[in-house]
């Protein structure tokens, strides 16, 4: 009632004012559209007719401006639905592939890419679910498609580049993870991986270089002394295949600087003995080589001295090396294993067998120290002992026992199992050399 009595008064205003400035402008007015064409109204027609007709224009376009905001905001709402329900599919895909149910992930991530092909982790859940399933190729291509739509999207780099490596495609990984490092350089997952990809390949310069990053990058505090310690290997190797390239002067100064980080480091105790051979410089390899035994007790000294005079045909410098050590360290049963074999090529049959029996004797039970000892009494005419050093050093008992061998992962063992106590395989256990036995032909 009000809004009727409101509309009722304007309504009068309005006509007493139309009446009122029509009493006081009584004349007509042309209004021409065209060259003599025109119409005739009183004045106060053609006001109130403009006015009116800027009323319906403006209340159009204010309709069609509440029409296309409706429209707007309908599609933004089917938008943020069709977005809810495509997200809860691909919550419910990616459950069903951390379930192990690929098929069913399959079918509900496919729903997910068909109602919004342009949506990223689809793409890359769809991806992963294509790794499981053995299928590398769709894997890479749904990610190059997650790439191609998100550039920046580090995930489907590591994503990429994991799938490449596990697939045997090194060279396209280490492209990955060196875009991965040009988009952020300190990113030290990916500085690692490539590192390690060097290492698998022996491109050790690279990995040095790789490995110089990862530390600048800054490690976890649990990580750093092994970090650092990687770096030292490193250098060794690059060290080492300075050597063989050449450039053994070099490798000598890198050598010497690394144990003087690491003094039983003995790898490059070793090198630094060849590349001083190397640089002709004989004398100070075999002092290397024999303070490297007395310090840290590894037999890859002993062998390079024994290689050294063999080759330069001095046995007797290294025979009074090793008389001089016994006599003072007749203990070291490595010392004297070294010093029997040395004796045995030589064909010193008797002191060969003094110092290999003082190492049986002493309770070790070795394959290597019965082949000798089983050689040492072939050459000294006693067969019966050499039989039965054979025997320990083959494993041969009365019975003639047969070793098994795990197929999947060499593991071998005296006994056949169902499961292999190695990698936990069943069905796995044949006779050794059985596929070798089974394919030859008399």
């Amino acid at each position: 009632m009000i809004y009727l009595a409101i509309l009722t008064f304007v309504f009068v205003i309005f006509a007493f004012c139309f009446l009122y400035f029509w009493g006081i402008n009584p004349g007509d007015m042309t209004v021409f559209y065209a060259a003599g064409e025109g119409l005739t109204f009183p004045a106060p027609i053609i006001i109130i007719g403009a006015i009116l007709i800027g009323l319906l224009l403006g209340n159009g376009l204010h309709i069609l401006s509440l029409i296309a905001h409706s429209f707007s905001h309908w599609r933004r709402d089917h938008s943020q639905k069709k977005a809810q329900e495509t997200n809860a599919i691909y919550r419910e895909g990616v459950g069903r592939l951390l379930s192990g149910d690929l098929k069913k992930a399959r079918t509900l991530l496919k729903k997910a890419i068909d109602r919004d092909p342009k949506r990223v982790d689809t793409l890359i859940a769809m991806a992963n679910l294509a790794a499981q399933e053995g299928n590398s190729t769709e894997s890479l291509g749904l990610l190059r498609k997650a790439g191609d739509l998100d550039p920046k999207s580090l995930e489907v780099l590591f994503k990429t580049a994991a799938i490449q490596e596990e697939t045997g495609h090194d060279d396209e990984a280490m492209v990955s993870y060196q875009e991965l490092i040009s988009r952020e350089k300190d990113n030290r997952k990916a500085l690692r991986s490539l590192r390690d990809l060097y290492i698998k390949h022996d491109r050790w310069q690279e990995a040095l270089e790789t490995q110089r990053q990862v530390l600048k990058a800054g490690p976890g505090a649990n990580r750093v002394a092994d970090e650092k310690a990687l770096l030292l290997y490193l250098r060794y190797e690059v060290a080492s295949q300075s050597i063989l390239n050449g450039s053994a002067d070099q490798a000598k100064s890198e050598l010497k600087d690394i144990l003087r980080q690491e003094p039983d480091f003995a790898p490059a105790q070793v090198s630094l003995g060849d590349a001083l051979v190397a640089l002709k410089q004989g004398d100070d390899a075999v002092k290397i080589w024999q303070e490297g035994y007395k310090k840290l007790g590894k037999g890859v000294f002993l062998e390079r001295l024994e290689d050294y005079f063999m080759e330069r045909e001095d046995p007797s410098s290294l025979l009074n090396f090793f008389r001089s050590q016994v006599l003072e360290q007749g203990d070291d049963l490595m010392f004297r294993l070294f010093y029997g074999k040395l004796c045995l090529r030589l064909e010193m049959v008797d002191e060969a067998k003094e110092q290999l029996q003082a190492v049986e004797s002493s309770g070790v039970e070795s394959p290597q120290v019965h082949l000798l000892l089983a050689e040492t009494y072939r050459r000294c005419r006693e067969p019966e002992q050499a039989i039965s050093e054979y025997k320990k050093a083959l494993g041969i008992s009365k019975r003639l026992h047969l070793n098994f061998v795990c197929e999947k992962c060499q593991h071998v063992s005296a006994e056949w199992n169902s499961r292999c106590p190695a990698c936990g395989e069943w069905n796995t256990s044949s006779l050794v050399d059985r596929k070798l036995i089974q394919e030859a032909r008399p």
